[in-house]
Formats: C-alpha cells, sequence, structure tokens
C-alpha cells in the first residue's frame, strides 16, 4: 500500500493523521472488495492534490500519482471545454445546429448544446461492432458513427446518453480549428494547465488494464485499442496528479486574467448547471454541459465517470465544500469507483471542513445602498435585504417560506438575480419625485417598508389596516 501526502508531488500540506488513515482504509477497502489489481485515489482541496494513495495486488508496488490508468469518459468533460472555449470566441453558439459548424451528417439538425448535454436524443452507442472493444478504422468516416436512423427519441425532450454524440463533438472541435482534436486539446487545454501526462493513447509508467473473472479469483489482460472517430468518447489516459489538476481547475478555473485562461469563471459555472433532467432510475443524478452532477449525501456534486475495457475513473468535485475526489483503477468491472471518489470526498469534508473567508468590512459602499438595506414585505411576507462587502444585495425571508436570492449591480441602478426563482430576473429601487426610496420592484413583485405599505403602489390597491376593532 501506498500513501503521499500532496506535497510530494508539489501540491500542498499534509491532511491529519486520523483523516489520512480513513482514506487510505477507503482505498483499501475498495481495492480489496472490488477485486482490482490495483486502486488509486486522490483528495484535491484549495486548488491542489492534498493526499494521494494507493493499493495494488502486488507488495511494495503500489502505483503512484504519476502512473497512467485510461480514464474512458472523463475524457468527454475535456471535449465540452474546448467546445465551451469555441461558443466564448463567438465561433459557435450552443443554440446552433450541428450542420452549420459541422455539414453531412444524419445529425445536422440537432444543436450544439443538446450534444453536450446528451439531449440530443441519438443512440448511446454506434452502430456494431462495440468502438471500446475494435479499432477505429472500421469506422473511418462521420457515417459510421450514426448508422441509419441514428435519432432514438425526439431531440430536446429526454436525457440519453450518447458516446457517438461526443465524437461529433470532437470532430466539431477538429472542422473549427483546423487541427486533430487531440493536438487542439494539448495546445489549448493540457499544456497551459500543466498536465503533461495526459494522453490519447498510454505512456509509460501506465497501468495495464485486465479483466478479472466475476466468480473466481483469476485475470486475463485487456487490449487497448485506438478508436479513431471515437476517441472525444473516452480515449484518454491520465494519472491522478493531472486529474487533480483537473478537478481543481473544473471548480476554479486556472486563475489567469480574462482572455488568458483556458476557460472562464462564468462558462465553469454554466457547465455545472444542470441542463439534462434526472431519470425515474436515477433521479439523484443529472447532467449538465459535459459533465454529470449527483446528489450524494446531502452533497450536490459534478464531475464524470468512466471506463473503457480494463479500466474504470470517477472524479468528483463538491464546490460547497472546495473539495474533489478521484479514484482509478485497471480492471473491467468490479469496483465502485464512483462511491469510492464520493466517501473520499466526504471524508475530508466532514473531518476538515474549509476555514469559512474571515468577515471584513467593505472598503467603501456608495451610501444609496445603505437606503436599500433592512426590512421589506412583499404583501404580508417578511423579508430581509442585506448589503455585502462585495456590494452585492442579498434577498432571504425572514420566517417562514419565500424566495431568497442574491442580486449583482447592473451599473444603471438596478441588479440582476444570481440564482434561484430570481436568476436573471431585475429588482428595481423606485424613488419618489422628492428622491426617497418608494418601493423595490423585483419582476413585477412590489417589495414594501411596511406590510402593503399606504405610501406606496400596491398591485390591486388595498384597503388598509383597521385600527380598531
Amino acid at each position: 500500500m501506498t500513501e503521499q501526502p500532496g506535497e510530494e508531488f508539489g501540491y500542498g500540506s499534509e491532511l491529519l493523521p486520523a483523516t489520512r488513515r480513513a482514506l487510505l482504509y477507503r482505498v483499501a477497502v475498495g481495492q480489496a472488495e472490488g477485486r482490482t489489481p490495483s486502486l488509486a485515489g486522490a483528495v484535491v482541496r484549495d486548488g491542489r492534490m492534498v493526499w494521494f494513495g494507493s493499493r495494488s495486488m502486488i507488495d511494495g508496488h503500489a502505483p503512484d500519482a504519476d502512473t497512467q490508468y485510461r480514464i474512458g469518459s472523463v475524457t468527454k468533460t475535456f471535449v465540452a471545454v474546448l467546445v465551451m472555449r469555441l461558443r466564448d470566441e463567438g465561433l459557435l453558439a450552443l443554440t446552433d445546429p450541428l450542420e452549420r459548424h459541422l455539414p453531412g451528417t444524419t445529425a445536422g439538425g440537432l444543436t450544439v448544446g443538446q450534444l453536450l448535454s446528451h439531449t440530443s436524443g441519438l443512440a448511446s452507442e454506434t452502430p456494431g461492432p462495440w468502438w471500446e472493444r475494435t479499432p477505429g478504422d472500421l469506422r473511418p468516416e462521420l457515417a459510421d458513427l450514426l448508422g441509419d436512423g441514428p435519432s432514438k427519441h425526439p431531440a430536446g425532450r429526454r436525457y440519453h446518453y450518447s458516446n457517438p454524440g461526443f465524437a461529433l463533438l470532437g470532430a466539431l472541435v477538429e472542422r473549427l480549428r483546423g487541427a486533430p482534436w487531440g493536438d487542439v486539446l494539448r495546445a489549448e487545454v493540457l499544456a497551459p494547465l500543466g498536465m503533461d501526462r495526459t494522453t490519447l493513447l498510454p505512456e509509460p509508467p501506465a497501468a495495464g488494464g485486465f479483466a478479472v473473472h466475476p466468480w473466481a479469483d483469476v485475470m486475463v489482460p485487456e487490449a487497448v485499442q485506438e478508436t479513431g472517430r471515437m476517441a472525444p468518447a473516452g480515449q484518454l489516459c491520465s494519472t491522478a496528479a493531472d486529474l487533480s489538476r483537473w478537478a481543481a481547475f473544473l471548480l476554479d478555473g486556472d486563475g489567469r486574467p480574462a482572455g488568458e485562461t483556458v476557460l472562464g469563471a462564468g462558462s465553469l459555472a454554466e457547465m455545472r448547471e444542470p441542463a439534462a433532467p434526472p431519470q425515474e432510475i436515477d433521479p439523484a443524478a443529472g447532467y449538465g454541459l459535459g459533465l454529470q452532477l449527483l446528489c450524494t449525501g446531502g452533497r450536490s456534486l459534478f464531475g464524470h465517470t468512466g471506463s473503457m475495457p480494463g479500466f474504470l475513473t470517477s472524479l468528483w468535485v463538491s464546490e460547497a465544500d472546495g473539495v474533489g475526489a478521484v479514484v482509478l483503477t485497471n480492471c473491467t468491472s468490479g469496483p465502485a469507483t464512483s462511491a469510492v471518489a464520493t466517501d473520499l470526498l466526504a471524508i475530508t469534508a466532514d473531518a476538515e471542513p474549509a476555514m469559512p473567508a474571515p468577515w471584513r468590512p467593505a472598503d467603501a459602499l456608495d451610501a444609496g445602498l445603505l437606503d436599500l438595506a433592512g426590512p421589506w414585505y412583499w404583501g404580508t411576507h417578511e423579508y430581509a435585504l442585506h448589503v455585502r462587502q462585495s456590494g452585492d444585495l442579498q434577498l432571504a425571508p425572514l420566517t417562514g417560506q419565500g424566495r431568497g436570492a442574491r442580486f449583482r449591480a447592473g451599473g444603471d441602478g438596478t441588479w440582476t438575480g444570481l440564482e434561484g426563482y430570481w436568476a436573471s430576473e431585475t429588482l428595481r429601487p423606485v424613488r419618489r419625485a422628492d428622491g426617497s426610496l418608494s418601493h423595490l420592484d423585483l419582476g413585477s413583485f412590489t417589495f414594501t417598508r411596511s406590510p402593503y405599505d399606504p405610501s406606496a403602489p400596491v398591485p390591486g390597491g388595498f384597503p388598509g389596516w383597521p385600527t380598531t376593532r
């Protein structure tokens, strides 16, 4: 068994000994119960890998954080970032039909956003033979990925996972960049993020993939296939160290100025927003733009799982905790890598919760903002409006039910909702002729300083409160 604090790989300080013991135990249980030749796990916090541990069937030869594994559909998260870069450069819109940029396919009427969110209705797999276990030269053309009648559901109506859909997105990247998608990925994403050990095919040191017999403790090696046009759906190889960098990037970006960053924080947040609904068979799961979404143990997570013959991978991140976890294994089936990864995340977040940022007063706030602070009423519902250090406004119900949200200044005297029911809705302070504050208009809802304030307009009128019985 191998355990390594993050600083041995340049990532930061160790966790507490009790936390490290619990993490190492979970990796050991995962490897033993999953009957996998090896299992490697890493924890990410504060933008770096803070813990790595592994377990192997061979004593003294456990993989380290630089050992490559195939990562399967975690590849899709990389393709999605490439597509979002094209969107942010104005080269495409998520509402564009594929035909506009990649003509000649039988899926040309589907939109880029539908392909990213698996709501295109395309078939889950290519026409036979199974692409993961056969050479890509069996499918040399895009038409070979779709076959006749590739749509299984009406577009935009439901979530239906499609590997060919992401192969089309890889071809879209190639068409708009004029270069193979793997070369584009290396130049635009991997190199800037220092992910030198993420490659299309294995490069030593790399774990071999195995099929473990389900009813006997024997195993045989799995072949590595070059999947050709299907590679964007799941061919990448990577390491615990590189995927830790990737998890940190998906959460916080790379910290460089706008115009230089791999992808802006707003676009990364957009990828994490639900774009496909959960299904009855798995109501805790959803899908964003190239990212899986999961609710487990009271936490909302984003990331992706992946599998290829001989390999299983899971990467999950909790935005609320600022913690991510990665698990890599080298067997075709057996280990519940997603459960191991979510457990590693929960162990860390529960045992060592992140310290909240210290409260500090604002350097300077417009005096007019203080006029907005305090209690407000929507009809008889009590609310409080807080002015935050950033100049944002926070509206929250004081008692009972109600819709709260944060609002950001728009530069024209209005604020725009950032979340929930009021996302992108406009909050507008309304003043009287003498400049005094009359009421707040929030998407036509009138908020007044007292319940049904007689000095402010009340939609539909109000007879006034009785003063005697």
